[in-house]
């Protein structure tokens, strides 16, 4: 495709209609497809014809997602995934296994701490968390020959600190692994992590790409970037794939082989599929992404200089705040310093104050769900990040009264009216 601004990547990308084909991107609604011959098809399972099989791996409406997200990202290719924890899962088991260890900031999603701390450990794969203050040489200290990847989020989920991309991509890179973006909040309109050296992101495309809390999602970005072959350290992908006829991933598909392996291998084995009717929904909200996530920011900055001046607030985290131990990372990293729409505080009082506020809101609503078009409002110690251990939540920056605040696209007035009545309720 021409090279044009993102703003008319989100629309004009993926699908590029033929003369009398619908303007608008179809919905392929088929689980499989037909061939005049069996050697077609043969060639299909051998990798050597390109084409869709089976919705299990790829479709039609799905592809065209895939082409659109991987453009705006930069990427050689995408897949997207039913899920975002689907998209955290397949983007480590696709080059690590029982065995290994990957290292990963602790300042992440809750659930994400989940898979990584419990789920990853019952396959046999160590995980170590790392912590902002931690130097260097710290960091450095926990890689080992088994050390297949480094995690962090571009704006962490819900802390909001800003990954400082460049630095943990040079110490991954010094390790000889890959670093692996969540750059869900900050999407490829205010971020694009490739640019700063990561080599693979993800998305729960359930959040701002979505855009209208519809339907869930996930997709994984390959940049094509890394050296897989370096220091045979990912047999996955330079060695014989004995469930897929020998195919050597690096030597056949070259810089997309990470991709590759995903889909043909790991979608095919886990079926973390999404629908036809998912991406299509998605497309939807990819189409005004651009558009959603400036006014989300400008909305979400409004909202956080009035809460740095109230006097019932404890501390308000958000990096377009110039007060913002992130503000000048997200200055470096985020499109106009823009930081997407989620602000957390703090308010004075404790988890009792914390539960009144929440209460007392009328056009914020309390759901466990975060980055759509509709403002909403979430505790995390007691919700998405209750299974977390105190010292978890510490190091994930959340304390007790903290209060995850998603600020919607409504109008501004509307929504600082509403945080001003129900802080009016707070002792």
């Amino acid at each position: 495709m021409k090279n044009y601004k993102i703003n008319t990547k989100c629309i004009q990308s993926g699908y590029d209609p033929k003369n009398g084909e619908p303007r608008q991107l179809p919905i392929f609604q088929s689980t499989t497809y037909k061939y005049d011959s069996s050697e077609e098809m043969a060639q299909l399972f051998d990798l050597s014809k390109e084409g869709h099989m089976y919705t299990r791996i790829s479709n039609p409406t799905v592809e065209a997602v895939e082409k659109k997200i991987a453009e705006l990202e930069g990427g050689v290719g995408a897949m997207c995934t039913s899920s975002g924890q689907a998209a955290s899962l397949i983007s480590v088991l696709n080059i690590a296994e029982a065995g290994d260890n990957i290292v990963s900031l602790s300042t992440i999603y809750g659930g994400t701490t989940n898979l990584f701390s419990v789920t990853l450990k019952k396959m046999g794969i160590e995980t170590k968390f790392i912590t902002l203050d931690m130097s260097d040489a710290e960091i450095n200290s926990l890689f080992d020959e088994k050390t297949k990847l480094l995690f962090g989020e571009t704006i962490a989920n819900p802390a909001l600190s800003v990954l400082d991309i460049e630095k943990y991509a040079k110490i991954a890179h010094n390790n000889n692994v890959p670093l692996i973006v969540d750059n869900t909040f900050a999407t490829p309109i205010l971020c694009r992590p490739f640019e700063f050296g990561a080599d693979i992101v993800i998305h729960s495309t359930s959040k701002y790409m979505d855009g209208h809390a519809i339907v869930i999602g996930g997709v994984i970005v390959d940049s094509g970037k890394f050296d897989w072959t370096v220091d045979n350290k990912y047999p996955q992908l330079t060695k014989p794939d004995e469930s897929y006829h020998g195919v050597i991933y690096t030597e056949n598909f070259k810089n997309a082989a990470y991709i590759v392996k995903a889909r043909t291998q790991l979608m095919r084995d886990l079926g973390s599929t999404p629908q036809p009717i998912t991406a299509f929904l998605l497309n939807l909200g990819l189409e005004t992404l651009a558009l959603r996530i400036e006014r989300h920011s400008t909305n979400a900055l409004a909202v956080a200089k009035y809460l740095e001046k109230n006097e019932k607030i404890e501390y308000v985290n958000y990096p377009g705040l110039e007060s913002d131990p992130s503000f000048e990372k997200a200055q470096k990293y985020l499109y106009k310093g823009y930081s997407s729409g989620v602000v957390s505080f703090g308010i004075k009082g404790g988890r009792k104050n914390a539960q009144i506020f929440m209460d007392s809101l009328k056009l914020a609503k309390i759901v466990v769900h975060v980055a759509d078009a509709r403002t909403s409002v979430l505790h995390p110690a007691s919700t998405t990040h209750r299974q977390l251990t105190d010292i978890q939540l510490k190091n994930s920056g959340i304390s007790s009264n903290f209060i995850r605040f998603s600020v919607g696209i409504e109008d501004i007035d509307d929504i600082i009216e509403d945080i001003e009545q129900a802080l009016k309720k707070v002792n």
